[in-house]
């Protein structure tokens, strides 16, 4: 039988994004908290870093796991990921707040359910 995953993992390209957004760094961090509670995550920590001459690189450590971001304005291009663990948490709504707010024109996701089969096989181990 199948278990259920500890946790959903949304890995994405987003293409063709506003340039301006993608370097600026207090609006990539406006963005990921707001991602981050779109996903009904609890934020522990985060950081952003401008990189001269441009691009920034950004994480929100969430109890339920992290997103974190990294930007190239100069090919309008973000690598995005949105790892959150919990029944309660979505990180497609997460994707979708970056994806509005960076106005990414396309998207290209994968996603995969984390640690699947792991607590079952824990339990199994643990009554032996």
């Amino acid at each position: 039988m199948r278990g259920v995953g500890l946790g959903r993992h949304v890995i994405a390209e987003l293409l063709d994004c506003d340039r301006s957004a993608l370097d600026d760094a207090k609006l990539v961090e406006a963005a990921l908290l707001e991602a981050a509670k779109a996903t009904k995550s609890k934020v522990i920590s985060h950081y952003v870093y401008r990189f001269k001459p441009h691009g920034v690189s950004g994480y929100v450590l969430v109890a339920e796991s992290h997103l974190s971001i990294h930007t190239w304005p100069e090919y309008g291009y973000a690598a995005v990921d949105v790892f959150t663990c919990g029944e309660h948490t979505d990180p497609w709504a997460g994707l979708e707040v970056l994806k509005e707010r960076l106005k990414a024109r396309r998207v290209s996701v994968v996603s995969m359910e984390r640690g699947v089969g792991v607590a079952e096989t824990e339990k199994a181990t643990a009554t032996v």
